[in-house]
């Protein structure tokens, strides 16, 4: 995998001449547009990139730093972000950090998860076809892929509550329904996390262009790409609330299950006690009507036949059994 990519537009053609070594130059230009995305990047070597293009030190601390939040920092020269693109893995959410810097003629990436695919953004840049519009296309396109994941990443979790409550109320439930009712539960909270700072990322990064007076075939984008992100909070909350009533509702059907069960088992160790009783009666060893002959037994079946009928129809009617 390239640790380094890059490419360079000029008048907004693209160009086939972007070197790693030449970004300053490229920024240098005045109709030059750049835009570098660095994998793992080695501690020195982009400290003394940072230096040259004058990027804040703190920014570049946090874009290689192991864990940071969704965010987006306006500083003198440029703006600074952090997002996460989400996957879904063998039904688990994966979270992958990007950092941006973005400058007045370009924007740098950087990438600490190899997941992403960061070909996906290149080809939304030529979809897009707003090179000409500066360095806001760019940053549209990267944040409309991200963006995209998560939708396919809500919709995903949304699709798993959706067969859970199938099996919810089915007679059989199958093994294992509680524990990937948690599971969904982890991984909504781990794509809250991720979703609902990035209103934060694109007011800061939209609000910085309307200041700069830029592009301003730009703002329905974002606009959209704004609404984009409130829909995916939006739906996230709904979930939110929807397997936590999901796992209340399974505790509540077991606790009635487990009810319905004792209430069966009551109801026949009721009429069960019932001949137990008569044959107990008629086996001590005391003489009564009927003893040592047919009719005794006779007159003892029908007694514990009929107690039990009338035993089990009173049952059947209060939903007993």
């Amino acid at each position: 995998m390239k640790k380094i990519r890059g490419r360079v537009w000029r008048g907004g053609k693209p160009q086939d001449d972007f070197d790693f070594a030449s970004i300053s130059d490229y920024l240098a230009e005045d109709d030059a547009l750049v835009w570098c995305d660095i994998y793992d990047p080695d501690h020195e070597t982009f400290k003394e990139l940072a230096e040259e293009i004058g990027l804040n030190t703190w920014a570049v601390e946090d874009a290689i730093a192991e864990a940071e939040r969704t965010k987006a920092v306006a500083y003198h020269t440029h703006t600074f972000f952090t997002v996460y693109a989400v996957s879904c893995h063998e039904s688990t959410i994966q979270t992958h950090r990007i950092s941006g810097f973005v400058l007045p003629r370009g924007l740098i990436t950087v990438r600490l998860a190899p997941l992403f695919e960061i070909d996906e953004v290149s080809q939304r840049f030529d979809e897009l076809g707003g090179q000409e519009y500066g360095v806001g296309a760019l940053v549209h396109g990267l944040l409309d892929v991200v963006v995209d994941g998560h939708f396919d990443a809500v919709q995903q979790l949304d699709d798993g509550i959706e067969r859970i409550e199938d099996e919810l109320f089915a007679d059989m439930p199958q093994a294992g329904l509680q524990r990937r009712t948690f599971q969904l539960r982890k991984d909504l909270v781990k794509l809250r996390r991720v979703v609902l700072p990035m209103r934060e990322v694109v007011n800061a990064i939209q609000h910085r262009r309307l200041d700069a007076k830029t592009a301003p075939e730009l703002d329905p984008l974002y606009a959209d790409l704004y609404d984009h992100v409130l829909r995916v909070s939006e739906w996230t909350e709904s979930l939110r609330d929807m397997i936590t009533t999901v796992f209340e509702t399974h505790l509540s059907l077991q606790d009635a299950r487990l009810n319905t069960v004792m209430k069966k088992l009551t109801g026949w160790a009721a009429i069960i006690a019932v001949p137990t009783a008569i044959t107990g009666f008629y086996g001590q060893n005391v003489t009564y009507p009927g003893i040592d002959t047919v009719g005794g037994f006779v007159t003892s079946s029908v007694i514990v036949v009929l107690l039990v009928v009338v035993l089990y129809i009173n049952f059947k009617r209060r939903d007993w059994l």
